[in-house]
């Protein structure tokens, strides 16, 4: 038997039983098939219910968004009281915000007066407007250097842990932190939420991850574990859509802030979301150019969705197995609901017998309780059956290859140093590597002292290439143009080659995230 036994701190050990049982659930608190979900949960016996409640774009009513939040997590916790669920805080605020009250126990908690007022969504946006921080007039990514915006994340930080939920998953970390140089505001903030959970919180802790690789300040880790979705790489040579995964292979270690240390920290991994489709119309495409667009043509969990019921079995069973192999600490979180928006599945209702079109992505056994699940429960409950033996009999070793920058540390803020840092893009197939590979070991930079890495490659025909550099290996916080993070794959900056075989060197400044490109042709 797993021992899932915490109380203020969690150990290692029981962190990754959790780990190894979870499933993704976003915004599960509206769904419309709540008895089979419930049921679909035990027969699994999921542990850990990742994104059970939050908010991308704001509920109209936020008093009814936390009583179904608090509804869910009661229901879910008569079946199984030692299930964590996770709630999230995301990177996106919205002018709605302005009619919800900032309750006096916020401002206290910041040493403040308290006001009868609203959030106030003006003091949350980045005032330099970087590019795609803003979004019209009513909506941004908001900063957190700022302190409306730690007003906004504490707030629902401590709502969702009253409402029973002992998980945060704070979103894209690096990309509101631009301006929190060293992250000293958000390690504040989250000391805050901290310590608001050690007395409110059912078993007196909060988890908390974000989209990172890892955030080491002299030498102590500010998140619990880590999470990241999967990267890709399209198969041409079957019949299909096919793809495979490209090892993602690192999280970083240090001292956890539950108060054990390793190397590596455990994580999680899963078919993430962006709207279902990345790109409108896929006739506009040969079938060789829609595979690099994203996962064929769809987000990760659309892509999965759109497969037939084999296809999606093969592909659980996939993921699984190589996740235990390739990624030694990391776990696979299970799709059991995932929104599919633009990739909606056409699908006959077990109900009515009507063709109707399911726009979340359910586990569950197709049945009148759940009349449009996708039927992967048994598939999942076959997969964990196995236990950590795969891991334990057959995981690679971590990386052997050494590029500098190990227990490397900032001198001004403290903040470690990644050991991996990526050039990719268009440039990337004159070189040896795989186009747009932001996880390539081949455009690996190296570490060369004072926070900066260098790349020199051999561009052998002129034209003009697309860039970026992705921290970590990852595209969640990638910088080119300017020294703000974006995320995903379609921002990148531009160098043009007027002739061929110039040597062309990339270099990358961490904490100033400054990107500068030289040309040198003899």
């Amino acid at each position: 038997m797993k021992n899932y036994t915490f109380d203020t701190t969690i150990d290692k050990e029981v962190l990754e039983n959790y780990l190894s049982r979870s499933v993704t659930a976003a915004f599960f608190i509206h769904t419309r098939t709540l008895e089979d979900d419930l049921r679909a949960i035990k027969n699994l016996g999921a542990k850990f219910i990742g994104r059970a409640s939050g908010i991308w774009e704001p509920d109209p009513d936020d008093e009814e968004h936390f009583r179904k939040s608090k509804y869910l997590a009661d229901r879910i916790h008569e079946i199984d009281s030692e299930i964590i669920l996770q709630a999230c805080i995301f990177e996106a605020v919205y002018r709605h915000i302005e009619n919800f009250r900032v309750p006096a126990y916020v401002f206290e908690a910041f040493g403040l007066e308290p006001e009868e007022r609203g959030f106030r969504f003006e003091e949350m946006r980045f005032p330099q407007s970087p590019k795609g921080f803003i979004w019209g007039e009513d909506g941004a990514l908001p900063d957190i250097d700022r302190l409306e915006t730690r007003l906004w994340f504490y707030y629902r930080a401590t709502r969702y842990i009253d409402a029973g939920y002992e998980a945060l998953h704070m979103g894209q970390i690096h990309l509101y932190t631009a301006n929190d140089r060293g992250m000293v505001k958000m390690a504040e903030l989250m000391e805050m939420i901290r310590s608001y959970a050690r007395k409110h919180a059912r078993r007196h802790k909060v988890l908390m991850d974000a989209h990172s690789h890892g955030i080491n300040i002299r030498g102590k880790l500010l998140l619990d574990y880590h999470a990241m979705p999967f990267t890709r790489y399209p198969v041409l040579d079957r019949e299909g859509e096919k793809l495979v995964l490209v090892r993602e292979g690192y999280s970083e270690g240090g001292l956890n802030p539950n108060g054990w240390s390793a190397d590596v920290m455990p994580y999680l991994m899963e078919y993430d979301n962006w709207g279902g489709k990345a790109v409108e119309d896929f006739d506009r495409f040969t079938y060789e150019e829609r595979a690099w667009k994203d996962w064929w043509g769809y987000d990760q969990i659309g892509w999965f969705a759109n497969q037939d019921e084999e296809g999606q079995r093969h592909f659980l069973e996939y993921t699984y197995k190589w996740t235990a192999i390739n990624n030694v600490n990391a776990y696979f979180e299970i799709p059991f609901r995932r929104t599919l928006d633009a990739a909606a599945v056409t699908m006959k209702r077990a109900d009515n017998g009507e063709i109707d079109a399911q726009d979340y992505y359910q586990i569950n056994t197709k049945s009148l309780g759940c009349p449009m699940g996708f039927g992967q429960e048994e598939t999942v409950k076959r997969l964990w059956s196995m236990g950590d033996s795969l891991r334990k009999k057959a995981g690679n070793p971590e990386s052997l290859i050494d590029y500098g920058a190990k227990n490397t540390f900032d001198e001004e803020t403290g903040m470690k140093l990644p050991e991996k840092i990526v050039v990719y893009g268009s440039f990337q197939s004159y070189v040896g590597a795989i186009m747009n590979d932001s996880n390539s070991e081949v455009t690996r930079m190296y570490y060369i002292g004072s926070n900066t890495y260098t790349l020199s490659v051999v561009i052998p025909y002129a034209g003009e290439y697309d860039y970026a550099v992705s921290t970590y290996g990852t595209l969640s916080a990638t910088y080119c143009y300017d020294n703000y993070p974006r995320s995903g794959s379609t921002n990148k900056g531009f160098f043009k080659v007027e002739k061929d075989n110039t040597v062309v060197r990339f270099q990358y400044r961490f904490i100033d995230n400054i990107v500068t490109i030289e040309q040198f042709e003899e």
